[in-house]
């Protein structure tokens, strides 16, 4: 077949393809892909395969390193101390809920879908490309930006070994502004270390994980017994300044803890590294649903007790933001003070197996996006030696390392939140749509009716909580929201038939199930900051730039060379086709 001449051939070429963006906008914007075409002719523009050389504990061992470095070592001090004290224990349960909640949504796309693309490939073969761009773009952003924040904490737990201030491990330039001019060379050096490891071997790195991990959690477990053992509970109820911070269990009441599950929802991003290795699984129907919902379940779990056993060890005004668990014990009247040493030295090295999940979580994204043809095809080659993205790895590893050594953990936090949810609340509507609706088959309009009535209806909720006064009419509001929530919903149930059922694993209980997963993560979204909002407005907005200016033509020109398939094509057959597919593996 004669390839078709690249809109970016020449100057005139590209001008010629700018006059005709508003018609390949409608022709690719919301063109989708099927199952069968992502597993065959997409996944072929990798060149060699990724290897299937993982089970299912190594994915669990992939999750728990993955979220517990992220989550409790970054998170739970500013949480604590800043929006929900004390209720910082069931922020993470809150938030826990709806990860476990979208961790079905992720399963159930996972399984039909074995390909590392993750939300990418999801939102792809349901909503189309466009939305599967903007998806795929914050959250390829949101690791980055995570990675960058946890490289900079490892600093701060190493300087706690070594009993060194965070401040003498960092270089401080008084002319760029306060937030970004900490300069930190530990951080920027062990991203690219990482980033050497995971381009080498996706099995000898789940390995050097599996082992970091067992460590790891027999360190958590040390934690954890000798924070209830030596802690007090009069620390859940009574500030160290009573006069300046206000006493009990809910300090700064019911919106400060969901405050908190917000800002620690960072915490579980690793479970989502974990559905991008579905193309290196042995066996992904029945490996990939323990391997993602254990790993979830489990992590809670340690969440909550070690955020417990932090404030037991001390009053929530008295937690440092930066560094929790080792300052906890450090300032506990038992004489623990070297407890916190070797929690600096056990952080540090939690961390660590943080970063090498995330990062090959992250690249894995990046070489799926490079396969669509909305980023540079480059991104998507894997290394015949390796099998391993090394392109994606090494531009997102030097990426994430020039961020890691200037920006400050308060700009990155509440991101990574807003993208995270965003993304989250996509897979659930994605997972509603894709049960009933096939395109030319089914009649879309009453499920899209349905996700945006429940969506409103969210949003509603959220703003009656959130600037209401309390008092009876809010409480009255709140409780129509709920009627009509659930009213929608029940409806929708009774009078929409599933157009399709999965064929290897299914969310149960749909659509109840990804329609809480929706509302959580819209009332998540609502107790973050205005200033999070405008940074992901306007990332949003360069990326949509990015889209019509190149992606959009990009992904043209890969259709016309034949690489991608036309808008809604081969939808009918799919299911029977990914049936024979996983009849091969």
């Amino acid at each position: 077949m004669e390839s078709h001449r690249s809109s970016f051939s020449s100057a005139r070429t590209y001008l010629r393809a700018l006059a005709q963006t508003p018609a390949r906008l409608a022709r690719r914007a919301g063109s989708v892909s099927t199952t069968f075409e992502e597993v065959s002719r997409v996944k072929a523009r990798s060149g060699p395969d990724m290897r299937r050389t993982l089970r299912w504990y190594d994915l669990v061992g992939l999750g728990i390193g993955g979220m517990v470095g992220a989550g409790v070592f970054v998170t739970t001090g500013r949480a604590s101390s800043q929006v929900a004290g004390p209720a910082v224990v069931i922020s993470y349960a809150i938030a826990g809920l709806c990860a476990l909640l979208s961790a079905f949504c992720y399963t159930e796309f996972a399984v039909d879908l074995p390909v590392a693309g993750g939300a990418f490939s999801y939102i792809r073969v349901t909503f189309g490309e466009f939305a599967a761009f903007l998806t795929g773009t914050n959250l390829v952003m949101d690791y980055v930006m995570s990675n960058a924040a946890v490289a900079r904490s490892f600093t701060a737990y190493l300087g706690t070994a070594f009993g060194i201030s965070t401040a003498k491990w960092r270089l401080t330039v008084h002319s760029i502004p306060v937030g970004f001019n900490q300069i930190d060379i530990v951080a920027v050096v062990v991203v690219l270390i990482i980033t050497l490891v995971i381009c080498y071997s996706t099995r000898e790195s789940s390995v050097v994980n599996m082992v970091l991990t067992v460590l790891h959690i027999l360190f958590i477990s040390f934690i954890i017994v000798v924070g209830f053992w030596q802690g007090e509970w009069s620390n859940f109820i009574e500030p160290a300044d009573p006069k300046h911070h206000k006493s009990g269990f809910f300090p700064y009441g019911a919106s400060g803890v969901f405050n908190g599950a917000a800002m620690v929802y960072i915490s579980y991003i690793g479970y989502d590294a974990v559905s991008t290795m579905a193309e290196e699984v042995r066996d992904p129907v029945k490996d990939i649903p323990i391997g993602v919902s254990g790993s979830v379940i489990i992590v809670t779990f340690l969440y909550c007790l070690m955020a417990a056993s932090m404030s037991m060890l001390l009053p929530y005004d008295m937690i440092d933001a930066d560094a929790p668990f080792s300052a906890a014990f450090r300032g506990n009247k038992n004489g623990l003070g070297w407890v916190s040493n070797v929690i600096g030295a056990g952080a540090s090295f939690g961390i660590l197996t943080s970063l090498l999940v995330a990062m090959l979580g992250q690249a894995r994204y990046m070489c799926v996006i490079g396969r669509s043809s909305v980023v540079p095809a480059w991104f998507a080659r894997v290394h015949p030696k390796t099998s391993t993205p090394v392109n994606a790895s090494t531009f997102l590893g030097i990426f994430t390392a020039a961020i890691a050594l200037f920006t400050d953990l308060n700009v990155l936090l509440n991101l990574i939140s807003i993208g995270t949810l965003f993304v989250f609340y996509m897979v659930a509507n994605a997972v509603i749509y894709r049960r009933y609706v096939v395109l030319g088959t089914t009649n879309p309009r009453p499920t899209l009716s349905f996700l945006c009535s429940l969506t409103l209806t969210s949003i509603i909720f959220t703003l009656v909580w959130h600037f209401v006064p309390h008092g009876k009419p809010k409480a009255f509001m709140l409780g129509a929201c709920g009627v009509v929530a659930l009213a929608i919903l029940q409806i929708f149930h009774w009078m929409v038939p599933q157009a399709r059922k999965p064929e290897f694993w299914g969310v149960p209980w749909m659509p109840w199930i990804p329609s809480l997963s929706i509302f959580l993560n819209v009332f998540l979204l609502g107790s973050l900051d205005g200033p999070s909002y405008v940074r992901f407005g306007l990332f949003s907005a360069i990326v949509v730039i990015v889209y019509v200016f190149y992606s959009v033509h990009a992904s043209f020109d890969a259709e016309e060379d034949g690489f991608l398939g036309q808008k809604n094509g081969g939808i009918r057959m799919e299911s029977r086709e990914s049936e024979d597919l996983y009849l091969k593996v």
